[in-house]
């Protein structure tokens, strides 16, 4: 079998989850950093077969949640209350930033328990995706 593990995580090394996102939005809550996932997967005897740093990515998302939040913010604050969207938008801008600016980031690791159990490159992505959009459709 193989695994996906996708997480967020930081670039610089540990470091302590900010006081008010996990006060606020994440109690609990840690983004580790990818030296600190390494060992345990080694640990297990799971061999990694790819790491994946999505770099910029989630700042983009985050920007587009932000820019949807503001546009239903009414409907939004009519369900929950203006203390919430005020939090939101807050969490929103600020973990942007922290994705664009800081050392936020989000990793994919490929598990395997075998080194055979996967082609030794990732093209077998792209030639299946890229046959699903030639099947015609039904």
């Amino acid at each position: 079998g193989v695994a996906l593990v996708h997480s967020i995580g930081r670039s610089a090394g540990p470091s302590a989850t900010n006081g008010w996102i996990a006060k606020y939005i994440f109690p609990g809550g840690y983004s580790p950093a990818l030296s600190e996932v390494m060992g345990p997967v080694e640990a297990s005897g799971l061999i990694i077969t790819d790491v994946e740093i999505l770099r910029l990515h989630y700042a983009a998302t985050l920007a587009l949640w932000r820019k949807r939040f503001a546009a239903n913010r009414d409907a939004i604050s009519a369900l929950y209350d203006e203390r919430f969207c005020r939090m939101f938008e807050f969490y929103l801008a600020g973990s942007e930033l922290a994705f664009r600016l800081a050392d936020h980031m989000n990793f994919q690791l490929q598990l395997a328990r075998e080194p055979t159990a996967l082609p030794l490159t990732r093209d077998y992505m792209f030639e299946a995706e890229r046959a699903r959009l030639a099947e015609p459709a039904e």
